[in-house]
């Protein structure tokens, strides 16, 4: 489904993506980790095309796409939530997520500012796809809430939820177990598997390894900006490479 090719990004000196090369299969839930600084939140800012590359390739469905705008890779059904958790504070839980709907929208602006029926019948779709997020998560209670009121934890799952509002095929993850106590992680690491099985493939930046190592299928390492390591789960946190630079000897393996 997606496909980096020597993909590189460089600011002034500094080399915060070098020539990184990978896969991800349609169907899949891919990890990438590595130390601070290594050039992963980057990397997933230049899939999303929210930055633009120094040079490579990026290829989705055999289409390349590192010249398209942020709302194009939307539109071909790319989705994500942030390491820093960006909501509308202004608005209700519903209202937030039902900005993620609206990327699948028709009706256009004049049908939304008359209000014409075609608006109002699309509109009542979308807050209805919404809840069913919404439910989905576990939080359909607090629709009415201020999202700025919601504890951190919640406000995760709202983030979550507007981004499954999309309908993505590709869903970007960047550090979504940060901030969650054990519990949380665990009912993440569950969530996520469902959501794979619902037909959404998944690449994710995060810290937590016994969530990498519980869900991924494969793991990238990123170490300095470049890739370190690709393998699945059992290998990566057997690999003396990624011991030394980056799980450290006190590191158990799952059993």
């Amino acid at each position: 489904m997606l496909e980096l090719y020597q993909v590189r990004k460089h600011f002034g000196g500094l080399r915060a993506v070098d020539d990184v090369s990978f896969t991800v299969d349609a169907g899949c839930i891919k990890g990438v980790i590595g130390p601070n600084g290594a050039g992963k939140s980057t990397l997933f800012n230049l899939i999303a095309c929210n930055i633009p590359l120094s040079s490579g390739t990026i290829r989705f469905d055999n289409r390349e796409i590192q010249r398209l705008k942020p709302y194009q890779t939307a539109e071909l059904g790319f989705a994500r939530t942030f390491q820093n958790i960006k909501l509308f504070a202004d608005m209700s839980v519903l209202e937030c997520v039902m900005v993620g709907a609206h990327s699948k929208g028709r009706a256009g602006f004049l049908a939304g500012m008359l209000p014409l029926p075609q608006h109002r019948r699309e509109e009542a779709a979308i807050r209805r796809k919404s809840m069913e997020c919404l439910e989905f998560l576990g939080i359909a209670d607090l629709a009415e809430s201020p999202a700025e009121a919601l504890a951190f934890g919640q406000q995760r799952a709202v983030e979550l939820a507007r981004a499954l509002a999309a309908e993505p095929r590709l869903l970007l993850l960047d550090e979504p177990a940060a901030g969650l106590n054990i519990y949380e992680t665990a009912e993440l690491g569950r969530l996520i598997k469902t959501i794979r099985e619902q037909g959404v493939t998944v690449l994710l930046v995060e810290h937590d390894m016994s969530l990498v190592m519980d869900i991924c299928d494969e793991i990238v390492v990123l170490s300095s900006g470049r890739k370190l390591a690709e393998d699945i789960p059992s290998r990566i946190q057997h690999n003396a490479e990624v011991i030394a630079i980056y799980l450290g000897e006190d590191y158990e393996p799952a059993r």
